[in-house]
């Protein structure tokens, strides 16, 4: 007798900090570097907010084993990347290119935008 896939309750969308196009540093895990380390940092090329985790450019690089198929003819061992969790990333700041944490600020035309909070650089 199979056995029933238990199902993993549904969570609720969480808001996160990070955009799509921010550039992050990476701060905790096999990837993270010295602060001056420039491969250590990449763009956000997905957010995953359910799962609170990011897909940065060029960080977290795993190699899988790919079967030959229509799209990919050759098959063989590729290399790409894989999520990150939010909170082992950091939003780099515009004015001062260190990691920093990110407030938000609602300006007198009603519109909510990131700040950095080292700078008080406005981020959007």
């Amino acid at each position: 007798m199979a056995r029933a896939k238990k199902q993993k309750p549904a969570k609720a969308k969480q808001k996160m900090r990070i955009k799509k196009g921010d550039i992050v540093h990476i701060v905790a895990g096999k990837e993270r570097r010295r602060l001056d380390d420039p491969a250590k940092r990449g763009k956000v090329l997905k957010v995953f907010p359910e799962t609170q985790r990011v897909l940065v450019e060029r960080i977290n690089i795993i190699k899988r084993h790919q079967r030959p198929s229509r799209t990919n003819q050759q098959g063989g061992i590729i290399e790409r990347e894989a999520a990150i969790h939010v909170s082992n990333v950091r939003l780099v700041d515009p004015k001062t290119n260190n990691p920093t944490r990110v407030t938000y600020k609602i300006l007198n035309d009603g519109t909510k935008v990131r700040i950095a909070k080292d700078s008080g650089e406005q981020l959007d």
